[in-house]
């Protein structure tokens, strides 16, 4: 039966008041087995609806090829809701910023020089058609307005907080109503005059974002709603993890009296009911002044644990809806165990270097070129060359790269390079780096050289493993995010040129030969396996491991690093199959204990 959800001085459901009180939940960030569990929990808390972003560069992961299956059915996952009773909010904004991998734009856009974005833009606005004309076809059949349970569609994303481009928001709405969006359209923003004034357009109900001093927000709010529904779009009751801030963060705990104060005075959507996984290389960065990349783990200290368990915060929150709205007897379909599958070894292994030729098609060009221009989105890049007319190297410079360089020379560690390091001349003989922007200012120390001088016949190899820690997902910098290296390499203050690049995504792990052997201390590929005979969730920990990824029957879990907060991967058990599993680890430090730990509890820090 087809409805109507309207926004007046209220909002109205087939003309009735309707409060909307909301959870996120991120499909992309859970498995589809548990999509189930996570709605049934929502709707047992006492929430009537679910939102969720809709991110770009997961649907169209190459230009012009779409992918909505498995983890990416949106459709399936909007259906799922409808079943149990819930109404759906949809931000199917080209941006979405969510601390994933680029804000949820594709990586591709950066393959075109000048690219720029979030804008009135032609080259972007064109590719923001083209997305939305396969992406809309698939949704708008999910509206109330033709017996779906979406009531609710977003334009764009805390657009006011990036810039005021006006005529940009007006082309994305008209975008959404070309191409038939008839439920209203909101927008979200930060709870301030500028940023509202930065965000607003007209025909799109303005809401607000934030996670404390509701009144006060509110009261900030209200002009731009022309006398409509005070909403909060995203009431931030947690935080994210990003590697080496010293431990897990927490949200304020005086949210459930700011959600008391929500209730009473308008709607909410809880950002975020479960927060879920960065699995892959999905994870975004933030850049204010330093690179700070987002941890595998998106727990955001939410309602419900990234595995889905309850905290007290989901029963005190439970407690505040109960006064507003009435809470449902759920029972939950889906059962979940947890199992700690104990230690196992690794029976396999084979290094980076000797695995080229399986792994990537080379490309070779008189300049390095940056991941993008490779065609490549995310993972890792090899910049291989020839040292024909050095004889030492007494310093290095890499000018254009993104975001963290291990530098190989005559297959021997020469140094380790991150984030602004990278701005700047490496002196081998002191192991310091300068400080471009002031000559006389002390040199920082850094990763001190294995050997020193730096000496090597000719014509030895030097190999630059590049990778893409997340690119920033917030902000002007998004437009300075192409990986790897883009401008060239210096050695002792010329440009050393003719290189060879191996795009690394790591995708076809698979193709591995272990039996082409290693070399100590670099980069190396390790092969486990565990025999189970109950499928449980489980946690992955890595002692005595130094940094990468990890795979498992060829689903990639995600980063690890030993400089945490986060200590343990998340498996969800539909990622496991009874008999035999393999593991697959790369680590790129030359730092492995070659023992993997399963445990049945989480250490998010």
């Amino acid at each position: 039966m087809n409805g109507k959800f309207e926004i007046r001085d209220n909002f109205y459901l087939n003309g009735q008041p309707f409060q909307v009180i909301s959870g996120s939940i991120h499909y992309f960030r859970v498995v589809p087995e548990y999509w189930l569990d996570r709605l049934e929990k929502l709707k047992a808390m006492g929430c009537n609806t679910v939102e969720t972003y809709i991110p770009w560069n997961i649907h169209e992961p190459k230009k012009g090829v779409f992918c909505f299956e498995g983890m990416f059915d949106l459709v399936k996952f909007v259906k799922i809701a409808q079943k149990l009773g819930l109404y759906v909010i949809l931000r199917p904004s080209p941006y979405i910023c969510a601390e994933w991998e680029f804000g949820g734009l594709p990586a591709w856009l950066l393959q075109e020089d000048n690219m720029r974005l979030r804008a009135y833009y032609e080259p972007f606005l064109r590719h923001v058609r083209e997305y939305y004309d396969v992406l809309l076809p698939l949704i708008t059949p999910l509206q109330i307005t033709q017996g779906g349970p979406v009531i609710m569609m977003q334009v764009e994303n805390e657009y006011g907080y990036y810039g005021d481009d006006t005529r940009y928001m007006e082309a994305i709405r008209d975008m959404m109503l070309e191409r038939n969006v008839t439920v209203p359209l909101i927008s979200s923003d930060g709870p301030f005059e500028e940023t509202l004034a930065c965000g607003v357009v007209q025909g799109v109900h303005p809401m607000g974002n934030f996670g404390s001093r509701t009144k006060e927000r509110f009261e900030v709010l209200a002009p731009y709603t022309d006398g409509g529904p005070l909403m909060c779009a995203e009431f931030w009751v947690g935080w994210f993890d990003h590697w080496g801030n010293g431990g897990h963060m927490k949200g304020n705990p005086d949210s459930p009296k700011d959600l008391d104060d929500m209730l009473r005075m308008g709607h909410v959507n809880i950002y975020m009911f479960e927060g879920g996984t960065n699995f892959g290389f999905m994870n975004g960065s933030n850049y204010y002044d330093e690179l700070t990349p987002d941890v595998t783990s998106y727990d955001y200290d939410a309602l419900l644990t990234e595995a889905g368990d309850f905290t007290q915060k989901y029963r005190d929150f439970q407690a505040v809806i109960r006064k507003y709205a009435d809470v449902p007897e759920v029972t939950f379909s889906t059962q979940i165990k947890r199992k700690a599958y104990g230690s196992v070894c690794a029976v396999e292994k084979v290094g980076l270097l000797e695995s080229l030729d399986e792994l990537s098609t080379p490309i070779e060009d008189t300049f390095p070129i940056c991941m993008e221009k490779c065609g490549q989105g995310y993972g890792y890049i090899l910049y291989h060359s020839a040292l024909k007319k050095e004889r030492n190297i007494e310093r290095i410079r890499l000018w254009g790269a993104n975001d963290r360089a291990k530098i190989f020379v005559d297959k021997k560690p020469l140094t380790t390079l991150y984030d602004r390091e990278l701005t700047e001349e490496y002196d081998v003989l002191t192991g310091m780096v300068k400080k471009a922007q002031d000559a006389n200012a002390p040199t920082k120390e850094v990763h001190k050289t294995l050997y020193d001088p730096v000496t090597f016949e000719q014509g030895a190899p030097i190999d630059i493993l590049m990778e893409n820690m997340g690119r920033v997902n917030f902000g002007p910098l998004m437009e300075q995010q192409r990986k790897g290296i883009a401008g060239c390499v210096q050695i002792n203050g010329h440009i050393h040129y003719n290189w060879t690049m191996y795009p690394l995504t790591l995708d076809n792990i698979d193709c591995l030969d272990f039996t082409k052997g290693y070399t100590q201390g670099l980069p190396t590929f390790y092969r486990f396996e565990v025999e189970i005979d109950e499928v449980g969730d489980t946690f992955l920990e890595l002692p005595g491991w130094g940094k990468g990824c990890v795979f498992l029957n060829g689903f990639h879990l995600g980063r690890f690093w030993e400089i945490g907060p986060q200590k343990r991967l998340y498996i969800p058990a539909p990622l496991l199959r009874k008999g035999l599993n393999e593991i697959v680890v790369f680590e790129t430090e030359g730092k492995s204990s070659e023992k993997l730990v399963f445990c049945d509890e989480a250490d998010i820090g």
